[in-house]
């Protein structure tokens, strides 16, 4: 940058008259106006080094804050739960895993019945210093090769193979009675866990609209106080009446997430966010009737079919357990080769060996006695067990019809309840409006419309669980044309 001073041009850097020519660099039109006397490279070095430092006193830059990843909302119908629950419901791939174990055992006992083959091979060389006492008749050494195929057939063993064959067959049933049996719990636990969610919903909406009619009348009793209608003591009521409601707001709200968690912990969707869609209606029609509802539950319950069959496998395990000191026959066989060397002489050939063995422990210190003691013990208490069980089903069918008759007449009554309720709390706000009610009519049916709505909601709630309680009680609950789960 230059000046002029008394028509002279002058340049305002320090290095004087003499040396200006060869030192400022805006003589040698570096084109960087502003420097005086350093140069690009110098002055885009000290910049740096002063942002530098600048950013090293002052810190980090902020960072903006990163908005939280919502977790996307699944809706699911009951259906989509129930079906959802099959596939993924811990007690019911438990089961499964049951059933494949109860399979490998009952491969595991048909292998006894089957003929067993088994190839085996040896070399081995020896040689006995003492055979020279008698002369040449016995060799000192001997080397033998052999490759042979053995088989082991059992033939006779008193019952015990075919018992044990047709008991594992049995648990095969026991097994799938077992997946049933978790499967048909878990869908009744699904299913009033879904209307637990749907009945919280109802609940949280009607404290929230209770709430806001809490708010409505606090607003208009201002407002009237304003107008010279009303006193501070009406407006203080409003408040408390409002205050008051904000609890229930909130404990319908926790319930609401404890729902929401339970079912998912059923469904096993952990840390996913569902929303249950439907709602808690349902035609009112007659019950089973009881003696129906009994037959039913003591011919397709699972547990009584798993029982029955546990029954049945401790009959095979008698047999099984009085074959302990019974004779037995197999028969064995082996072919193959043999190679032998014999000092100096050497000779191969085929070999082969076939024959019935028989064996009879005479005295087994009493051993299968004892066993045979316990397992018609284990016979016994199982029948005592389906005794206790047959008692339970008739005490559960008559619990279950009673809950039902008893839940769909509570529904019918609120159901009437509900709409002289709301007719009332209307006829009190108009009636509060043209001043003729007082606000403790308006605040008393406003409560008791509250009270009706949830209490009808709960009738409803507890209806359909008292049906999909009766439908397991009576084995039907998610069987093809048994169910309408």
């Amino acid at each position: 940058m230059k000046v002029k001073m008394n028509g002279v041009i002058k340049c305002p850097c320090p290095w004087g008259a003499t040396n200006h020519e060869k030192k400022c660099s805006h003589s040698r039109g570096s084109g960087n106006p502003g420097s005086y006397f350093l140069t690009n490279k110098w002055r885009n070095l000290i910049l740096a080094a002063g942002l530098l430092s600048l950013v090293t006193i002052s810190g980090p830059f902020p960072t903006p804050p990163v908005a939280a990843e919502e977790r996307p909302v699944k809706a699911l119908t009951l259906a989509d739960a129930l079906e959802i629950a099959r596939e993924q419901n811990k007690d019911i791939l438990k089961a499964r895993e049951f059933k494949k174990q109860v399979e490998g055992r009952y491969i595991e006992e048909r292998a006894a019945v089957l003929p067993q083959f088994l190839i085996s091979s040896a070399i081995y060389r020896s040689r006995d210093e003492s055979q020279k006492a008698f002369g040449s008749f016995l060799p000192l050494e001997r080397q033998v090769a052999t490759g042979n195929v053995g088989l082991s057939q059992v033939l006779f063993t008193f019952g015990k193979v075919g018992a044990a064959i047709r008991a594992a067959r049995m648990g095969l049933e026991v097994a799938a009675e077992q997946l049933r049996i978790f499967r048909q719990a878990t869908l009744r636990d699904v299913s009033a866990a879904f209307y637990d969610v749907l009945l919280a919903g109802e609940l949280q909406q009607l404290a929230g609209q209770n709430l806001e009619q809490k708010i409505r009348h606090r607003d208009d009793a201002r407002k009237k106080l304003e107008l010279g209608v009303a006193t501070e003591y009406d407006v203080l009521a409003a408040e408390v009446a409002l205050e008051n409601a904000r609890p229930d707001v909130t404990r319908t709200e926790s319930l609401a997430r404890t729902s929401r968690e339970k079912l998912l912990f059923l469904l096993g969707l952990g840390g996913k966010e569902i929303e249950a869609q439907g709602k808690l209606e349902q035609v009112i029609t007659p019950a089973t009737p009881w003696e129906e509802a009994l037959a039913k539950a003591r011919r397709q319950r699972p547990d009584v079919a798993d029982l029955r069959y546990q029954i049945r496998i401790a009959e095979e395990l008698i047999t099984i357990a009085r074959a302990g000191d019974k004779p037995r026959v197999d028969l064995k066989a082996d072919w193959g080769w043999t190679d032998m060397k014999v000092d100096t002489g050497r000779a191969d050939g085929p070999a082969w060996t076939a024959g019935l063995f028989l064996s009879y422990p005479i005295f087994d210190g009493l051993s299968t006695k004892g066993k045979v003691v316990q397992a018609r013990s284990n016979l016994a208490t199982l029948k005592l067990e389906e005794a206790k069980l047959m008692d339970a089903i008739l005490l559960q069918t008559t619990e279950a019809v009673n809950a039902v008759r008893e839940a769909a007449q509570i529904v019918l009554a609120l159901a009437a309840t509900v709409d002289q309720a709301d007719r009332l709390l209307a006829m009190a706000e108009k009636g509060y409006e043209f001043g003729v009610k007082t606000k403790l009519e308006v605040d008393d049916a406003a409560l008791n419309r509250l009270q009706a709505r949830g209490n009808l909601a709960r009738a409803r709630r507890d209806y359909l669980v008292a049906l999909v309680t009766l439908d397991w009680v009576m084995g039907a609950i998610g069987e093809e044309g048994d169910s309408a789960l």
